[in-house]
């Protein structure tokens, strides 16, 4: 399965860290292009993944959860128009 993402937008805290810490902006990079855009919705909870892939199919909004490290989380969330995804801390939203 694969879907439409839209525009990508990163949150100001996403973006500074990421330019500040390189292995993070890997982690960002694999996170996205290796993992969400391939449907694997990493440390989402399994019922909230069984809803992504339903919403992959449906057209309803998408939220994947990847762990940096132990302190360290971001969302992933595409909206259900699949206008937009945005990059963010759970702390942002």
């Amino acid at each position: 399965m694969e879907f439409e993402f839209g525009n990508l937008y990163v949150t100001n805290k996403v973006a500074e860290r990421a330019e500040n810490d390189e292995d993070f902006m890997a982690f960002i990079n694999k996170s996205f292009c290796k993992r969400y855009y391939k449907c694997d919705w990493g440390d989402t909870c399994e019922e909230d993944a069984k809803h992504n892939d339903e919403a992959v199919q449906n057209g309803k909004r998408i939220l994947a959860v990847y762990k940096y490290d132990e302190d360290t989380t971001i969302w992933i969330i595409t909206e259900a128009d699949r206008s937009c995804t945005t990059i963010l801390f759970p702390e942002d939203y």
